[in-house]
This record gives structure tokens, sequence and C-alpha cells, in this order.
């Protein structure tokens, strides 16, 4: 029992179930922060200050490192007396951490009433495992697999004289993904923002859960890093959306408390949000492969353990979370739809954005080497399924010079990537310059004025796709637009461009505190705005290639 006090969770809230009576005094209320007594109160703001000092010499260590060898202060005989104040403070620290007795810990063998608890998730007993429904003899070394640049063949001195050359700008670039990199790339992997956000993510939880009847689980990935799974079932309320499962993927700085999960909940679909590894209950870092690791155990867990067909689940992607979305419907093609919103075809040009000159050799190596250059691009093409992108027109994040750049937006080369893909005898020179034209308007007025300048007939473009897919059923590419006129292929580029985008005015400060899209965008998604724009799915034998 000592020991079970000394490592047990720490205890924040007390949820209610619906069916549960409400205690005396909190009349109206679906749960409650937790209340420690006064020793544990303490004891906990100790600790606590003890992390976040613990956290913030971690991040300094470098500086405070050299400067402590220009004074001189790192020997013998100035260490052996900071080794005894430090031995001294974790004596102490360990006595505290002893004080720290939970009566929590009597009720945490009784798994059935873990729901109604939120504590530290690292206590929480694993719900789902990849082990379960896959075989560790099919998999690599480091898990799921990932699309990765092809080596350059060239003459075995080459090689070796390049590897050399190249040698320190490798070990530099390194040092730089695994320190501040990533924490730069993904920001919501820092404890002490996550420490900052900690009242706000702990209210959202209680949102999800007390009003949403949502439901918690931790999956255990191919890795062995935990995920943080949130749930919430529509399937029993009216409608047919519910029906249909939306997988949330958050951006650099989200998390599913406060993130994109709450848009599909409004609009009556059920909804699995996760959490990157790294972020809040989350371990790990989020690396790409580790990303792909969580992205497929979520979807194997909704596929086994909620009981949704593929063809059920539908991808929604917050920013940088279009990597992991479109991978998962690179890896399971039978999934319905891929909406991605605020997202961007390439992660090196927004790097070259914000990195000094100076590091231009090394910022590409650590992109493209290190995190593997996590392309969208490269895996949604692959998919031949409906595909909805909004572009949001003062993002201040995925444009290259700025937010008043609307032609900047990356965005717009994910767009015109995709199409130049599925039509490419529609993407001619003059389709891309009409799509440009269309993609420089501010506002709808703009649009409108460009769409109808080329004097669109969208019957006329529906009849013509649609012959086109009764008399081929065949999968993307088309071959549609070539016999076609210059004008023809004009409309047809227009009229693709505007049934496959669609543009919010809405700024973008910041992934932390926005929920994307609106509910009017995303009733778009299912059924797609015409169906002759969807491919048959492939055949069984393509799954999961």
């Amino acid at each position: 029992m000592w020991f079970r006090c000394f490592l047990g969770p720490h205890l924040q809230r007390v949820h209610r179930s619906q069916g549960e009576s409400r205690p005396e005094g909190r009349a109206g209320r679906r749960g409650w922060t937790y209340q420690p007594k006064s020793l544990e109160k303490h004891t906990d703001s100790i600790l606590g200050w003890a992390s976040a000092l613990w956290s913030l010499s971690y991040y300094s260590s470098p500086l405070v490192l050299c400067y402590l060898y220009r004074k001189g202060y790192i020997c013998s005989s100035k260490l052996v007396p900071v080794s005894q104040y430090v031995g001294t403070v974790m004596v102490c620290l360990l006595g505290v951490a002893c004080l720290r007795g939970e009566n929590f810990t009597t009720i945490f063998t009784e798994l059935k009433k873990l729901a109604c608890y939120d504590f530290d998730f690292s206590h929480w007993p694993a719900d789902f495992s990849w082990e379960e429904v896959s075989n560790p003899k099919l998999l690599s070394k480091t898990g799921v697999s990932l699309l990765k640049p092809e080596p350059k063949l060239r003459g075995a001195a080459d090689s070796v004289l390049n590897s050399l050359r190249t040698l320190p700008c490798h070990i530099v670039s390194f040092l730089i993904a695994h320190s501040f990199g990533r924490r730069m790339l993904y920001p919501g992997s820092v404890f002490l923002l996550q420490r900052a956000m900690r009242p706000m993510l702990q209210q959202g939880q209680a949102r999800l859960i007390e009003e949403c009847e949502g439901q918690r689980n931790k999956l255990v990935a191919c890795d062995g890093n935990e995920i943080d799974t949130m749930f919430v079932d529509r399937r029993r309320d009216e409608g047919q959306h519910g029906q249909t499962l939306v997988i949330c993927c958050e951006g650099n700085a989200g998390f599913y408390e406060v993130g994109c999960m709450n848009t599909p909940l409004e609009g009556g679909y059920s909804v699995l949000g996760w959490n990157h590894p790294g972020f809040a209950g989350s371990t790990g870092v989020p690396f790409p492969q580790n990303e792909a690791n969580a992205m497929d155990v979520v979807i194997q867990f909704a596929v086994h353990k909620l009981g949704f067909q593929l063809s059920d689940i539908v991808v929604y992607a917050w920013s940088i979370g279009g990597f992991t979305a479109s991978w998962a419907v690179m890896s399971y093609p039978e999934i319905q739809a891929l909406v991605l919103d605020a997202s961007f075809d390439d992660l090196l040009p927004l790097a070259l954005k914000v990195m000094p000159d100076s590091w231009s050799e090394s910022r590409a190596l650590v992109i493209g080497q290190v995190f593997y250059d996590p392309n969208t691009q490269e895996f949604f093409l692959r998919y031949q399924g409906p595909v909805l992108l909004i572009r949001r027109t003062k993002d201040e994040i995925i444009t290259t010079t700025g937010p008043e750049d609307i032609m900047s937006n990356r965005g717009n080369n994910l767009l015109l990537k995709l199409l130049q893909f599925r039509y490419p005898k529609v993407m001619t020179d003059d389709g891309v310059r009409a799509i440009r034209a269309w993609l420089a308007a501010s506002n709808p007025a703009e649009e409108a004025a460009v769409y109808s300048s080329y004097e669109v007939d969208d019957d006329w473009c529906v009849s013509v796709l649609q012959s086109y897919k009764t008399e081929r059923d065949v999968f993307f590419p088309w071959s549609v637009g070539e016999d076609m006129t210059l004008e023809g292929r004009r409309q047809l580029a227009l009229f693709l461009v505007r049934n496959r985008f669609f543009r919010c005015s809405s700024s973008l400060q910041h992934d932390l505190f926005y929920s994307p899209l609106s509910i009017s965008a995303f009733h778009l998604m299912s059924p797609s705005p015409h169906p002759l724009l969807t491919c048959p799915p492939p055949p069984p034998m393509l799954k999961n290639t």
C-alpha cells in the first residue's frame, strides 16, 4: 500500500455519468474538480514546481553548461559541493513524494470505475493493442511502412567521399532535429506548453466525457507508444450522420481536448480523436514513423474494437495532421473520404521561411533525412476516393511570404498537384492559368467574377464527367479532356477546382485554441458534391499497400 501511495497517479477530476445520482452540494454539475487535503495539496505543489524547474533546466542546459565551463565551475573542487546540494534536494523531494498518499489508489483496482476519474494517464491500463490484430512478423523494425526517397545511384568511391564530406552536416542535422528542431515543428510536445495549457485541456476533456458521453481509451502502437484517444459514439442518435466515424488528426500544437473534434461533433457525427505521440497523455516523440504507427493503431481500434467499417470512416486533418491523414487513406484506400483543412504539400518551403539562410544545407537535411520530409502529396495522390481541401485566406502559418499573399499559400500547391494527377489532360497550361486566376481571388465575389468570365456551364461539365465515368469506369488518372477544345478544358478545370476546394475567410493565429472548419463546409464532405467525382474502390489486393 505504501508503494501504491508513493507511485500512485495524481487525481485531477471526478466525472459523473448521466445515470449516477448527484452528490449533495453539487446539484446541476456533471463532474467536479478533485480537492486534495491540505498535506496532499502542498506536496503536489512542491512536486509541480520541481518538475517545472527540471524542464526549464533541461531546455537551458546547453547555455548553462557553456557558461559554467567558461567561468571554470566544471571541476572536481566545484562539483563535489554541488552534488551534495543536489543529493540533499533529491532526498527532500523523495520525502515529499512519500507524503503524497492519495485515497484514489484504494479504488484504482476497480477497472469498471476508471472512466469516472481524470488522473495521470500513464497509470491507465491499455484498452487496445496492435498485437490483437496485427502480425509482428509483417512489420519492419520501426513499424508500419513509410514512403522514403530512393537513394541516388553513385559509384562506390564517389559515395564514400560524399558521405565523408557531408558527415559533419549529418551530425549537426541530427542534433538539431532531436533537440529544438522537433520542438519547433511540434510545439505541442513541449512540456512547459502542456503545463500552461493543462487547465484548458482538463476542461475540454471534462466537457467531452460529461456532456458528450465520450469514452477515453489508451491504445498501444507497434512501437510501444501509448496513444491517448477520445471516442464519442453517435450511432444511437437519430439521423444518418452518426453512422459515419470521423477520425480527427490535430495540428502541431493541437490536442483533441480543444481541437477539431468539436466541428464534426456539432454536425452529429461519431468522432474519434487522438493526440500525437508526446502530446498530453500520449507517450513518445512525434517523428513521422511514430506518427504513422499511431495512426495505424487508431484505425485498427476503430475497425476491430469500435465496429466501424473502413467505408464508414472519414479522416479529417488540420494543418500538419494532413501527413498522418494522407498516410491513412493511402494505406487504407477503402476509407470513405479525406478532408484536409489548412494543410500543405511540402514542409521544406515552410522551414526555409523561418530558418536562417546560413543553415541552408542543414535545414534541407533535417527535413529531408531526419524527418523523412512529411510530404502529404506523395501519400494522398495514391488515394482514389473523394477529397475536400479547405484553404484559409489569412493563414500566417502555411504561406511562404505572408498572409496577405494568398497565392503563397501551400494549400494551392496541394490542390494543383491533386488535379494534375487525376485530370492530366484537363490541367494544361491554359487550365492551370485559369485555376490560378480563381485561386488569386480574395473573396467570393471575385471568385464568382472569374468563374463567370470563363462562362462555365456546370451542366455540361457534369455530363462530360458522367459520360466518361460510365463508359470507362477506370481509376485515376483520367484521360478526360484529351479531345476537348481549349475553352472546354478551361471550363472543366474551373468546375473541378470549385468542387474540390473550399475557402474560409477566417484568419488563423495559431493551431492553439482554434476549432477550424464551419459545419456547412463539413457537410460538403459526405456525400461528395458530385458522386461522379468519386472512383470505384481499388481491388482488395491493393489494401494496405
